[in-house]
């Protein structure tokens, strides 16, 4: 079932960051862009989001911010982000709550699947992709960058 259209889910998580961020706590500043992914540390992941870290200027000036989650723990998406040089923050879903309240949790294999979601500055979804498998990187920044200019 599409989110496109309807309010995100609201959620509260900890992060990389340290401090817990809320989704909502964005609405009316900034577009969200949340990028789910199976597992830190895993060959796709490790090229998807330092990609969009890379591009983080492009995203601030564009008026979004990017935000990762997955199930790993605060503390390995710290070791991550140190070894691999990503600056978005990290977000720890462990029971994977918030992958089931997008509609991308893969519950047999524990871990969410390769999705974005494009949230607007009044909290509704615009675009949303769900990768077919996990192993799969389709959609990049420079896609992403284009659908936030045409909101």
């Amino acid at each position: 079932m599409s989110l496109v259209g309807q309010p995100a889910p609201d959620f509260t998580l900890p992060s990389s960051a340290g401090e817990p961020v809320t989704l909502s706590s964005y609405r009316g500043n900034q577009t969200v862009v949340l990028v789910f992914y199976p597992l830190d540390f895993s060959p796709v992941c490790s090229m998807q989001l330092p990609e969009y870290s890379g591009r983080q200027d492009d995203f601030t000036e564009a008026g979004a911010v990017v935000l990762g989650i997955n199930r790993d723990s605060v503390h390995a998406h710290r070791a991550w982000a140190a070894e691999y040089g990503i600056e978005v923050p990290l977000l720890s879903d462990m029971n994977l709550n918030v992958a089931r309240q997008y509609g991308v949790s893969i519950d047999d294999r524990g871990v969410s699947g390769r999705a974005i979601f494009l949230i607007d500055r009044s909290g509704v979804v615009r675009y949303e992709h769900l990768e077919a498998e996990t192993g799969q990187y389709t959609v990049r920044p420079e896609t992403v960058l284009a659908k936030i200019r045409e909101l």
